[in-house]
């Protein structure tokens, strides 16, 4: 590395540390309804279901798609 790559660096980020940041506003405050376990086990199912599932189509499918037709 030159020893000029420091200083080439230091020049190109040097505006970008005086430009403000936006700072979210998030707030959260409790639930109004505790979460039941018929809930939770509807959110987990659907999870499986949309995420898991499809993926271990695929991987157990893998064996077909390395052959070439």
């Amino acid at each position: 590395m030159s020893v000029l790559t420091p200083l080439l660096l230091r020049g190109l980020t040097g505006p970008a540390r005086r430009l403000p940041v936006p700072r979210a506003q998030v707030h959260s405050k409790p639930p109004r309804e505790q979460l039941g376990t018929m809930d939770v086990v509807i959110g987990l199912t659907s999870c499986f279901l949309c995420f898991l599932l499809p993926a271990g189509w695929v991987l157990s499918h893998l064996e077909s798609y390395k052959k070439r037709e």
